[in-house]
């Protein structure tokens, strides 16, 4: 499998973390979006959305769309529940996560990491949504160690890196006791080393 795309991006993150996870190997080929590869006629082929990360399956057949080929790769594997109803509510967060976690903690971080901006002059109404998510994962996180069930699954790891990465951002996650245990749980099923903000 190759993964085009950089593993500065959370969205290319998690298809690491997965293809990591059950021992696929995959081999990397560097895109970063803001060189303006992803704009380009052969890129465009790939993915017509011009968005990394995009997947070539041993098959040949591209797949894009991070929470999608999360989805596909997992498929059959201890990452999707058995029981229906819990293979929804992943999906049911994973929706969420590129609705309105992404929009706004994602967005707040490539703002100070690529774009510069201080923390103090990103725009308040992000911040606000990037906070409202984040308490949203710290409540839901409260009396549970997995966002569904009772072992990791995909709704966790296309959480984790942008949750992780979130005080580059210039959220503060210390206030959030469940959501700092989850990383370190996440941490070590994946066999990550504790992130740093200063990464």
């Amino acid at each position: 499998m190759q993964i085009y795309g950089n593993f500065g991006s959370g969205n290319c993150l998690k298809v690491k973390y997965i293809a990591d996870a059950i021992g696929l190997p995959f081999e990397l080929r560097e895109v970063r979006s803001r060189s303006g590869e992803t704009g380009t006629p052969e890129f465009l082929k790939l993915n017509p959305a011009g968005q990394v990360p995009v997947v070539i399956l041993d098959d040949g057949r591209p797949l894009a769309q991070s929470n999608a080929i999360l989805r596909y790769l997992a498929q059959d594997t201890r990452f999707i529940p058995a029981d229906r109803y819990e293979a929804a509510k992943v999906d049911e967060w994973l929706f969420w996560e590129q609705y309105s976690h992404e929009p706004s903690v994602a967005v707040a971080r490539a703002r100070v990491v690529y774009d510069k901006q201080a923390v103090s002059d990103l725009d308040p109404n992000l911040v606000m949504q990037g906070n409202k998510a984040l308490d949203l994962m710290e409540q839901a996180l409260t009396d549970r160690t997995w966002l569904v069930g009772e072992a990791m699954t995909i709704a966790d790891i296309a959480l984790l890196p942008y949750t992780r990465q979130a005080p580059q951002g210039g959220f503060d996650l210390s206030g959030r006791p469940a959501l700092l245990r989850w990383i370190t749980a996440c941490e070590n099923q994946l066999g990550l080393p504790a992130f740093s903000a200063e990464n």
